[in-house]
């Protein structure tokens, strides 16, 4: 409210150049897009993210199923999990020789890494496979979808505003450009006798 009384004060202001103004008007314009177009923006990309994810995760809920899968033997000895969609950067995973039935019916076996506390032969664990019974990681799951297209949509509105934000200040240097060039050429019209006694007169 503030920006729009003093545009209105100042546009009979004698000492108000027609830069001052488009200056103000801008930055109007570029707040009134900030508040309304950066929202829409993120709202749009929001639920355009949030489609696509729920579709997908419709998708890996069917292409995979959980199986119940019994440790063979050990393979390897625990070791930090370095996967960064684990449930803890801390868990430590274990190459074991396993065991399942796929979802066909017929039955596999080779070696995976497990989050097991105490891995032994005949120990049993969750697994996902897809329809051959290959392994394959965990589906994406709902809430997951959700918080990823929150962010996608604040990150698309925080992006909208910086685009307007840089478009607002790249106009105004151009402004304040061209009215230093207009205030050099004035000087250099007036500029050779400047200050001298006579001049003028």
């Amino acid at each position: 409210m503030r920006v729009i009384s003093g545009l209105w004060r100042w546009r009979h202001n004698p000492l108000c150049r027609p830069t001052d103004l488009a200056e103000g008007l801008l930055a109007l314009v570029a707040l009134l897009l900030v508040l309304v177009a950066a929202p829409l923006v993120g709202v749009l990309a929001g639920s355009a993210t949030e489609d696509a994810l729920q579709r997908s995760v419709r998708e890996q809920h069917k292409a995979r199923h959980q199986v119940r899968a019994t440790v063979v033997r050990v393979l390897e000895p625990a070791r930090p999990d370095l996967d960064p969609e684990g449930v803890s950067g801390q868990a430590l995973r274990t190459r074991v020789m396993a065991r399942w039935t796929a979802p066909d019916g017929t039955g596999r076996q080779r070696p995976v890494l497990v989050r097991l506390k105490d891995p032994r032969p005949g120990g049993h664990f969750s697994l996902w496979t897809d329809a051959e019974g290959r392994t394959t990681a965990r589906p994406l799951d709902t809430a997951t979808a959700t918080t990823h297209a929150v962010l996608a949509g604040f990150g698309a509105a925080l992006l909208t505003a910086a685009l307007i934000e840089g478009a607002r200040r790249l106009m105004v240097r151009r402004m304040v450009r061209h009215r230093y060039a207009v205030l050099d050429r004035a000087w250099d019209k007036a500029g050779p006798d400047w200050g001298r006694t006579g001049t003028g007169s």
